[in-house]
């Protein structure tokens, strides 16, 4: 039943957390008191730690060390990580430092995989909770194209090979982590699905070089969000190459399939490295959007730390999307020739006619979409109906918004490519995952 009251940030849920984690946080107050502050983030002892696990020390182009310095500085200032947050940014750090090295390491054992070519990848791009979800996992469905799964992106040395990539042991291993995330998170599955056998976002392949948006799902580290925002992304497209050749090397399809809203802004950057690539991009009313990822992250966030400000969260999200909006969109006026290149669609259309937009990529991009495989994504939206895992409900007031002031800033977009505001409820409505 739908709420028809103003929201607030006290209408928000409490952030639920098993009792080991509440009594580990309790500790953790109490050393913060003292002054200790355990889990050092420091980039010195992290780069120690990947390298004492993995046995590797190169690390490559040293490219990606301000990203990091940047990002700990952030974690430190803006953060304000409890106890089990110092914990869970540190081990991401470490787990993405040795991703790197066994990485490169392969690489360096079996110089052929330098040799992959990565030919034509389709990317969808758009802002979050626009259909992209929707529209990657029924792309997914053509045994022609290769999305990374969670699994091999979660742990990718050595390369998941074609014989074993939906019985590798390392499904289970990714599962049992995931599971703890949902345990950790309740409510994000409702907004965001996980599993190890899912497509994962590309966010992923670029985040050891420490140039990603997906440091701040997890964390408020604002003043790392906007220097990324000015940065040219040339190295982290060179990484996010390196690590598709590294996953293709022993399973290869006719092309990648990949999606992130990062690629956003630095589309440029995305045609630099990938000449060839066919970009789907996807739009929404943004009024409906911010207030939807602003959840999304709120449930994230509070994993991390007990003092998430949902208003500075809103503000947050108000600044990265519209930025990154502008961004590609100046890109692509400056590159006319490029639209060909480009598919626009609208949410409305996806959630619409989920299959008739495929088969409108299709058709964009002369790609063949055989009978059976139609059939297939036909039988994937049977499967996966509005409100699989459970609903989203969100709403603009809780995170400092309105939705007069949002259209106000992104007007230039929806002008542009004639986004329609949707109705929304005065303080909440029904969201779906699947999104």
């Amino acid at each position: 039943m739908l709420i028809v009251r103003p929201v607030t940030p006290e209408d928000l849920p409490a952030p639920f957390r098993p009792l080991p984690i509440r009594a580990f946080n309790a500790i953790g107050r109490g050393l913060f008191r003292a002054g200790i502050r355990p889990f050092r983030l420091d980039e010195a002892a992290i780069t120690a730690l990947a390298a004492r696990a993995t046995g590797c020390d190169d690390f490559g182009d040293q490219s990606f060390r301000a990203g990091l310095r940047k990002l700990i500085e952030s974690l430190e200032a803006d953060a304000r990580l409890n106890l089990f947050g110092r914990y869970f940014a540190r081990r991401q750090l470490v787990e993405l430092l040795c991703h790197r090295l066994t990485i490169l390491d392969h690489r360096r054992r079996h110089p052929e995989v330098a040799e992959q070519r990565i030919e034509k990848p389709l990317f969808i791009l758009g802002l979050p909770r626009t259909g992209t979800t929707l529209l990657y996992g029924l792309l997914a469905e053509d045994p022609a194209n290769r999305a990374p799964l969670s699994w091999e992106v979660d742990d990718p040395c050595p390369p998941a090979e074609t014989a074993t990539y939906q019985s590798d042991p390392r499904i289970e291993l990714t599962e049992k982590r995931f599971e703890q995330l949902r345990q950790l998170a309740p409510s994000f599955q409702a907004i965001h699905p996980i599993g190890a056998l899912m497509p994962q976002e590309c966010i992923v392949l670029s985040a050891s070089e420490f140039m990603s948006v997906r440091f701040e799902m997890c964390f408020d580290v604002g003043s790392y969000q906007a220097w990324l925002l000015e940065q040219d992304m040339t190295s982290a497209y060179r990484f996010h190459r390196t690590f598709l050749q590294h996953m293709q090397s022993r399973h290869k399809r006719e092309r990648w399939v990949l999606k992130s809203p990062g690629h956003l802004g630095p589309i440029d950057t995305l045609f630099d490295e990938y000449p060839d690539a066919m970009v789907v991009q996807t739009h929404r009313d943004p009024a409906r959007v911010i207030p939807s990822v602003s959840s999304l992250e709120l449930s994230m966030r509070q994993v991390a730390s007990d003092e998430v400000d949902p208003f500075r969260l809103g503000r947050q999200q108000l600044f990265v999307w519209s930025t990154l909006l502008e961004q590609g969109m100046a890109a692509r006026r400056r590159h006319p020739e490029r639209e060909s290149r480009i598919l626009d669609l609208h949410m409305q259309q996806i959630v619409g006619d989920p299959v008739g937009c495929v088969r409108l990529v299709y058709d964009h991009f002369d790609l063949e979409l055989r009978r059976e495989v139609e059939e297939r994504m036909h039988a994937f939206v049977a499967a996966h109906p509005k409100e699989e895992h459970g609903v989203h409900r969100y709403g603009l007031g809780a995170f400092g918004l309105d939705s007069e002031s949002i259209a106000d800033v992104f007007k230039g977009y929806s002008e542009h490519y004639g986004v329609e505001p949707e109705p929304f409820d005065e303080i909440q409505d029904r969201g779906t995952s699947i999104l």
